[in-house]
């Protein structure tokens, strides 16, 4: 098994490496130049053509390219054109605001989503698996950031429970006080992202248990006289949760990817708001940086997602 984890990491180095190019290939095939107008307004052409010709953005692609990688092999991923520091401190402070979030997000998902899947699959077609279908058909129809903008409006706006944008209050004291303004700013935005992501959970776990309840083997438990609740809690909830983990690796990264409309709706510092604003900036460092590190986690999730199931489930062991 552990050759294999081995292997598959690996593996990852040229996919990496591929991903690299074609998203340092696509920043540079966008229009415009990070200077014109996000320095000076009145900037003269002849001053934006300087500085593009110091920040090497006229030489051959492949140049550009390997000047990158050689500073990548040092930590240094360059300067932000937008916000003139280092992309390693930018990214790296709005990643914390990230993981907040998705964190926050993902256990919410699973803490809500697998009690609800499961009494949908024990109850099936009674009134409150019919209410729960009838509120997965109608999340998966409405488009994700419609249900962000009315949550906002709602919650934030309207009823005032929540805060509207940021992750912290500047005046929030240092210590448990950031902690908790810290926590209030993820509850809405990050409560909203699981009740959109746990409608597939709740829906194939749903499955998985009605599925189970008539296999070969509960019915043979039922036949022996085993009791129904010794029934579930041993062999169809054992059962059935075992291809849920399996999407672990692949929730994290979903939730993640998420995050850039989560971000941006509720203006969020994160490196979701960062990369959109770093395409309206033409902020080429910025870009390859982050699409790079989403491409890795989400490597990362796959086999995340492998590992999962091959441990809980000795029958597809990895050899």
């Amino acid at each position: 098994m552990w050759k294999t984890i081995l292997r598959r990491l690996l593996i990852i180095i040229p996919e990496i490496i591929a991903l690299s190019i074609l998203v340092f290939l696509l920043a540079k095939a966008m229009p415009g130049d990070p200077f014109t107008g996000s320095i000076n307004p009145h900037a003269s052409l002849a001053h934006i053509h300087h500085l593009m010709r110091i920040n090497g953005l006229y030489d051959p692609w492949y140049q550009q390219y390997w000047n990158w990688v050689v500073h990548l092999f040092h930590g240094n991923l360059g300067m932000s054109y937008e916000y003139q520091e280092p992309v390693t401190r930018i990214v790296g402070e709005r990643a914390i605001n990230t993981l907040w979030l998705a964190v926050f997000a993902t256990v919410m998902t699973y803490a809500i989503g697998l009690p609800v899947g499961l009494y949908a699959g024990r109850h099936q077609n009674s009134r409150s698996d019919h209410a729960i279908r009838i509120y997965t058909y109608v999340t998966l129809s409405v488009p994700f950031f419609v249900v962000l903008v009315l949550g906002l409006w709602i919650f934030g706006y309207m009823l005032g429970w929540f805060p509207t944008t940021g992750s912290i209050n500047t005046n929030a004291a240092p210590g448990m006080g950031s902690v908790i303004s810290r926590i209030q700013h993820i509850v809405l935005p990050g409560l909203l992202q699981a009740f959109f992501s746990l409608t597939g959970i709740v829906q194939y776990l749903r499955s998985e248990v009605i599925d189970a309840t008539h296999s070969d083997y509960v019915r043979t438990a039922r036949s022996k006289g085993v009791p129904v609740r010794d029934v579930f809690r041993h062999h169809i909830f054992r059962n059935s949760l075992l291809p849920i983990t399996a999407t672990a690796g692949y929730a994290i990264t979903g939730l993640l990817g998420g995050s850039v409309f989560t971000e941006t709706i509720f203006s969020y510092p994160g490196m979701g708001l960062l990369f959109v604003s770093a395409i309206n900036y033409r902020d080429y460092t910025v870009i390859t940086a982050l699409v790079l590190l989403f491409g890795f986690l989400n490597m990362l999730g796959t086999l995340l997602s492998d590992i999962i199931m091959a441990a809980v489930d000795p029958r597809i062991r990895i050899e």
